[in-house]
């Protein structure tokens, strides 16, 4: 999160409009991979924000890598989410108004690997027992992802 931290340094915790990129990661039997998140200790899908020059599809594949040691073979377009809704508050005060391209990937490789400083825990969950504590702005687009299944 370079881009938005340097922005941080100017405006403080003032709200900001993000733009970044989710992935909706579904295993062989249609679970979707969720991460527990340290900076709010609730469930949500592997993204993360935009940095300069950068694609939304390059986010979703450098923050999937990242988070959770997998790599994306396929990425399938699903929606962009934005709004009123898509305004999150984080625990240490800072304010965003999530712009959120969203992809669906079900060709992947790799190992489940969580990386240390953010995630607490990955988990494959099916839509019909998906945990209580659900990261607010991924909360949204996992439903819309839940009614197209």
């Amino acid at each position: 999160m370079g881009y938005i931290m340097d922005l941080r340094k100017v405006v403080g915790s003032r709200p900001l409009i993000m733009a970044g990129a989710a992935v909706i990661l579904l295993d062989s039997q249609k679970r979707v991979l969720l991460q527990l998140r340290k900076d709010n200790n609730t469930w949500g899908l592997p993204g993360g924000s935009l940095e300069l020059g950068e694609n939304l599809e390059e986010v979703a594949k450098r923050e999937l890598k990242e988070e959770t040691g997998l790599i994306a073979l396929k990425l399938e377009f699903f929606n962009i989410f934005s709004g009123k809704e898509f305004y999150y508050k984080y625990p240490h005060g800072d304010e965003v108004y999530n712009v959120i391209s969203t992809y669906i990937c079900t060709e992947y490789k790799g190992v489940l690997k969580k990386e240390e400083s953010e995630v607490q825990d990955l988990r494959f969950f099916d839509f019909n027992s998906l945990p209580s504590e659900i990261s607010p702005p991924d909360l949204p687009i996992i439903m819309s992802i839940k009614e197209k299944l």
